[in-house]
């Protein structure tokens, strides 16, 4: 079962993801989130208490459903490889970091692709920026960055992730520990059983297509290279055919309801930031759970340290706010980057830089 041999077959992947994503959307997952990494990574550390913004509190089965997939189809396919020991403090870091950029923008690099498919013009703004930041990302690349070799472990190591997303899918379920918003997006969603089915399907495509939207972009600007590009563009087809035809297909910057805002210039930022790090890190958001899902200690540490990126964000005020419909006024409320994102994401840009100047492949070995 090999999906990267050829574009064709990579654009397939693309539709079949695209396709889980206009399922979950229209069974009930916020529309233009139908499936955003950042956001769901912070709604799941929500119910688990991590931050005490009420509107996103619950565990994303989908989330769980990466994972597992992208686990299950490497072991059958024989590809699961138990490795670690590449930078893992760093990449703790860059997790962080991909995380407030996201919740600066309002979104992952999925996420941005979604709304772009929905005629969110903040979208195309965003991805500007995403497009700077895997370049910057790329400059570095080519002046020696590298955070070392990851080495093999046992096989028990790789597994970790995916055992604690079981165990919090057990917890969700079976138990009250957890919190769940009763209103806002953290209350829109899927039934369990077709995020989680849903969450299955995309993380074994997304396995074995290697789909990753930092990657796709860093492959044109380094190798001119435009096989990853074609999954991205499967999935942007398909949900562009689903918001069309569902009368979700609606072009502006300050439109209610989008969970989105046009501070443009902090939509270039965020997503810069994201970018960057993602290069540096190996892998965009979603590739990051499909790595930890096939073996990587190093993705899983990336992976923890976005939950804790979330964390941060709502304990400190750090992430955006959407443009909403006030209910008794009835006029729109602009949304907006509080200034604590807004020096959090200059922060964030400045570490980028100092860890891809500072850790070189000579001093990698």
């Amino acid at each position: 079962m090999n999906l990267s041999d050829s574009k064709k077959k990579l654009a397939l992947a693309g539709v079949v993801c695209g396709i889980v994503a206009a399922c979950l959307a229209a069974l009930g997952n916020p529309a233009n989130m139908a499936f955003c990494i950042a956001c769901f990574i912070r709604d799941t550390a929500g119910a688990m208490g991590m931050h005490q913004a009420e509107v996103v509190q619950y565990a994303r089965p989908e989330i769980i459903g990466l994972v597992l997939g992208a686990f299950i189809i490497s072991v059958a396919t024989k590809e699961y490889r138990s490795t670690a020991g590449s930078s893992p403090m760093i990449r703790f870091v860059l997790g962080v970091i991909i995380m407030i950029g996201a919740l600066v923008f309002l979104g992952c690099p999925l996420r941005m692709v979604i709304r772009m498919s929905a005629g969110d013009l903040n979208a195309w703004v965003a991805f500007v920026g995403f497009i700077l930041g895997v370049g910057t990302g790329v400059f570095a690349l080519k002046n020696g960055f590298s955070l070392g070799r990851a080495h093999i472990t046992n096989k028990s190591s790789g597994a970790v992730l995916p055992a604690v997303v079981v165990g919090i899918l057990i917890l969700a379920t079976c138990t009250t520990l957890f919190e769940v918003s009763q209103a806002g997006p953290g209350s829109m969603h899927a039934p369990i059983i077709a995020s989680l089915v849903g969450g299955l399907v995309f993380g074994a495509f997304a396995q074995k297509s290697r789909m990753c939207f930092a990657g796709s972009i860093r492959d044109i600007i380094l190798m001119k290279n435009f096989d990853l590009i074609s999954v991205i563009a499967g999935l942007f087809v398909v949900m562009l055919v689903f918001n069309i035809a569902t009368g979700r297909f609606v072009v502006g910057f300050n439109t209610p309801g989008v969970i989105a805002h046009s501070e443009h210039l902090w939509n270039i930022l965020g997503m810069y930031t994201v970018g960057f790090a993602a290069v540096l890190a190996g892998g965009c958001p979603l590739r990051q759970l499909i790595l930890a899902g096939q073996g990587s200690s190093d993705s899983a540490v990336t992976v923890v340290g976005m939950f804790v990126g979330s964390a941060i964000c709502h304990n400190f005020g750090l992430a955006a706010s959407g443009t909403a419909l006030n209910p008794e006024t009835k006029e729109v409320v602009a949304g907006a980057v509080p200034v604590n994102g807004k020096v959090a994401c200059i922060i964030c840009i400045v570490i980028c830089f100092i860890i891809a100047f500072t850790n070189k492949r000579e001093e990698a070995k």
